[in-house]
């Protein structure tokens, strides 16, 4: 397993768990829940933010907010 920050541009994933109770409840709020598949769209120049796609909708995160979602491979 991965975190979300490992992903390449164009990866799918599935998202597993989270390591950060209180970033979590922000990230569930957005659409991030556990089994949505999330596919990383694009990073900045140097990495951060990210661009994913989940539920429907872009979404942009930190590169430590990332680190906190547990994803896994379809």
């Amino acid at each position: 397993m991965k975190t979300l920050a490992e992903l390449k541009p164009g990866e799918h994933a599935r998202i597993v768990s989270f390591t950060d109770e209180e970033l979590s409840l922000k990230l569930l709020e957005m659409g991030c829940l556990p089994g949505e598949e999330v596919i990383l769209k694009k990073n900045a120049p140097l990495g951060c933010p990210m661009a994913i796609e989940v539920a429907g909708y872009l979404l942009s995160l930190r590169k430590a907010e990332a680190a906190t979602v547990i994803v896994d491979f379809d």
